[in-house]
């Protein structure tokens, strides 16, 4: 006779480490994003043109005041990206002396999209109005308006270089205006002109890192600040440079960049890496880096932290210098993993303890038996479908996501749409939905043709529930879900931090209309994840196997097929010097933080199933629980109206 799942075992016990880990958590990353109580962090929303607007995070050091006005940096991160990502910048700066303010670009995080197609070049992705604000009489009376920076990654370089442009050009053009005036009258410019012409030019200092493709001569004719850049040894979009390489040695990028302060005569065709060009007194300082490294991980190396550090206290001159070398990054890195960790072990003993109430007793079902044990047909059964997964997941990735510029013309084209508009993420869809359905197929058949024969029955899997149970598990779901989203936006609203690790967040920071789209996704998605939950405990629960086992071949059955597509992309670099796949390289990046909730996934859905003695609830937690953490840290293409 079957018995009823067990309780998780200490789910209080459980539930006050998850929330000592959260709340611990948050509380050291707040100290050091802080500085011990030094810097004040502040959300702030700045309505721009168009009714969008651009939201950011203000660190402001207590020495900043408006007797006391201090250097400012504004942060662009880039593609995919949100301020949060670029937190150890914000918080070095600002330990630093320096006001930092950190931007979610347009289209990220909880910035408003925009109907400019050249965004970058007409607005910085939000730059250029945060800029203009920044610099103007309502701004901030705390900056020094006369040593404004600007740091930008990947495609938040590109609009801090196009920023620059635009501040250079408007200064320019002032200058050609007062100098044709000058020569109508014969009169010669004059001083006060001049000074009304600098003041057009709000960038004095700019830093670009991973990116240089339109680092060009015509480009920097009108920069008109002093300029650092670093790129990866190993990017992977190197390939589109002119030389198709990263060596920025002799690339002509980086010798724009060079030249772009040089006289002609005095026009390089080699450079010295890490090597000062040019006076800060004249606006002609440029430095060129090149750190051994791949283009997503750069912004997590302290050497290239080291290298912005070093040219801001160069360019701006901070109020508390200290080495370039002394970081605390890592450590607000580390606080905010023990929160992601606490709040993934949060949902376990939450889910336990509610099964307990009696709101929620109709969710649990007699445990299954487990499948019996194999034979070796059925062992070598096992590892054709493990191996044959794996080989169909890896094939599938990159023409799947090709696809979508056929299936999502809106989205693919950047275009503002409500039909499936994160650009990106709908690659991760397709690939899902083919998955799921494949591994639903692959699970009939084995099941049809071998394991029926051998002992397999379907009361096993612990599918069958009735309407009232599965609406019950699945207003189960919503509350451990709504008690997740709870502790997010508490940590938030405490300590100005969420719960992230390098590529994998759940984030506070979102525009409302996100829930919408969610209701697109987590339908499509729910395929995969159920299909996954089915693999887990209909097929890999098998009698004389150990949960760690068991756990560890359905996590790299999960896993293996996109290990092999980040393997070959790298291991091709590796030789090579150049990506496997050009064109669709953004897709493979998406893997980094897509790779370690797959391979978390089978272990929470062994242990739902473990609790509830059913398979649905796993998936219905998960599946809107990791969709929406992908949604909201990646470009979405919303409409404004």
């Amino acid at each position: 006779m079957p018995t009823l799942s067990p309780a998780f075992d200490g789910p209080w016990r459980l539930l006050l480490l998850s929330l000592a880990l959260i709340f611990g958590g948050a509380w050291l990353a707040n100290q050091v994003q802080t500085d011990g109580g030094n810097v004040e962090v502040t959300g702030f929303r700045l309505p721009t043109v168009n009714g969008q607007w651009v939201q950011s995070d203000i660190f402001r050091p207590g020495t900043a005041t408006a007797s006391h006005p201090a250097p400012a940096v504004v942060i662009c991160p880039g593609f995919e990206r949100s301020k949060e990502t670029l937190a150890s910048f914000s918080l070095e700066l600002a330990r630093r002396g320096f006001v930092v303010v950190t931007i979610d670009p347009y289209n990220q995080g909880a910035s408003s999209s925009t109907r400019e197609r050249r965004s970058a070049t007409k607005e910085g992705y939000g730059l250029i109005p945060m800029t203009e604000f920044l610099h103007g009489k309502t701004g901030p009376d705390f900056i020094d308006r006369t040593r404004l920076g600007a740091l930008g990654y990947s495609a938040g370089g590109n609009a801090v270089l196009q920023s620059a442009s635009e501040f250079g050009s408007r200064q320019a053009n002032l200058l050609r205006r007062a100098t044709r005036l000058d020569s109508a009258s014969g009169r010669t410019v004059t001083t006060q002109e001049r000074a009304e012409a600098a003041e057009q030019n709000l960038l004095s200092a700019i830093f670009v890192g991973g990116y240089v493709l339109t680092m060009k001569p015509e480009l920097f004719s009108t920069v008109n600040a002093n300029v650092g850049m670093d790129y990866a040894r190993s990017d992977e979009g190197a390939f589109r440079n002119q030389a198709g390489n990263a060596d920025m040695r002799t690339a002509a990028e980086a010798l724009a960049l060079v030249n772009s302060a040089r006289a002609p005569a005095d026009a390089l065709t080699s450079l010295e890496l890490s090597h000062a060009y040019g006076a800060i007194d004249e606006g002609s300082y440029r430095i060129v880096h090149n750190t051994p490294g791949l283009h997503p991980l750069l912004p997590y190396d302290a050497r290239f932290v080291a290298h912005v550090l070093d040219f801001f206290s160069i360019a701006l001159s901070p109020p508390h210098p200290l080495p370039s070398s002394a970081q605390v990054w890592k450590l607000h890195e580390l606080a905010t993993l023990l929160s992601l960790l606490g709040a993934f072990i949060f949902i376990i003993p939450a889910c336990a303890l509610l099964l307990r109430s009696r709101w929620f007793l109709a969710v649990r079902r007699p445990l299954p038996p487990a499948l019996p044990a194999p034979d070796t047909q059925g062992r070598r059964l096992t590892w054709v479908l493990f191996l044959l997964s794996a080989l169909i997941a890896a094939s599938l990735f990159m023409p799947l996501a090709q696809a979508t510029a056929s299936v999502f013309p809106a989205a693919s084209s950047n275009q503002l749409t409500w039909w499936f508009p994160q650009r990106i993420n709908n690659a991760l869809l397709l690939w899902a939905l083919a998955n799921g359905l494949i591994g639903l197929l692959l699970f009939g058949l084995s099941y049809r043709f071998h394991g029926r024969q051998r002992g397999v029955r379907p009361e096993m899997w612990g599918m069958c529930l009735t309407g009232r149970e599965l609406a019950h598990t699945g207003l189960l779901a919503l509350t451990v879900l709504g008690l997740f989203y709870a502790l997010l936006f508490s940590c938030y609203g405490l300590f100005h931090t969420d719960f992230r690790f390098l590529f994998v967040a759940a984030t506070a920071s979102f525009p409302p209309k996100m829930l919408l789209i969610a209701l697109e996704y987590i339908p499509v998605f729910f395929i995969f994840y159920f299909a996954n939950s089915l693999r887990v405990n209909g097929a890999n629960r098998v009698a004389g196997h150990s949960r760690w086992r068991s756990g560890l071949f359905s996590a790299l059955g999960n896993t293996l097929g996109l290990i092999l597509v980040l393997g070959l992309q790298y291991s091709y670099i590796g030789i090579t010097g150049q990506p496997f796949w050009t064109d669709g390289w953004l897709y493979v990046n998406l893997l980094f933080g897509v790779i370690p909730m797959m391979f978390l996934l089978p272990y929470l859905h062994r242990i739902f199933f473990e609790l509830s003695g059913q398979i649905w609830l796993g998936p219905m937690i998960t599946c809107p629980l990791f969709v929406f953490m992908m949604l909201t840290s990646n470009v979405c293409y919303l409409p404004l109206d």
